[in-house]
């Protein structure tokens, strides 16, 4: 296998904050119900094949190359898309459904703690998926869709977050990152 691709290396970082990016985005739009005819439902293959196998492909390759951060993120999240896309449709009970979402928010959580000092591409993506997995589920349990709205937007979000990160880092674009994000200083990815 090519070293070149190494933990924290633009390549790898980046395709992992690509596939989280889309497959957040698709996942909060289809829960928003903004799109007519759009479920989150609908977004199950993307999740599968971009947001699982992808994702968790990036993340091996991250802890492979010595990255523990980056690779447990990517292949936790790579897991918890797998299994939702292959099971979203599959006839679980609402209160099932809500455990689901609620048991994997916790890795939201623990993303978030454990990405302090990363900015807009790490606590902000981590945490915005923590509010809407948290939210979605707890949705689920109380049959309010509102709750489940309010998680899709949050899931939009932490989508948008992490698609610009990525492309502003090939693009060469500011970015507000790292430690510098809390002084206020502009660095560029």
């Amino acid at each position: 296998m090519d070293n070149d691709v190494s933990a924290g290396s633009t390549t790898t970082s980046t395709l992992g904050h690509l596939a989280l990016g889309l497959t957040l985005l698709a996942f909060g739009l289809g829960n928003t119900g903004v799109i007519d005819h759009v479920a989150a439902a609908d977004t199950a293959a993307l999740a599968t094949w971009v947001g699982g196998v992808a994702l968790f492909t990036t993340g091996l390759l991250a802890l492979r190359a010595g990255n523990g951060g980056e690779g447990t993120a990517f292949a936790g999240l790579g897991a918890f898309w797998f299994t939702w896309g292959t099971a979203v449709g599959g006839g679980a009970s609402a209160e099932a459904s809500g455990l689901f979402l609620l048991v994997w928010s916790l890795l939201a959580l623990t993303l978030t703690a454990s990405a302090r000092g990363t900015g807009l591409m790490g606590q902000g993506v981590y945490g915005l998926l923590f509010l809407s997995l948290l939210s979605s589920g707890v949705g689920a349990f109380a049959e309010t869709g509102v709750l489940t709205k309010a998680g899709g937007w949050a899931a939009a979000l932490a989508g948008l977050a992490a698609w610009y990160g990525a492309t502003a880092t090939v693009a060469k674009w500011p970015t507000l990152q790292g430690r510098a994000a809390g002084r206020g200083v502009t660095a560029t990815g």
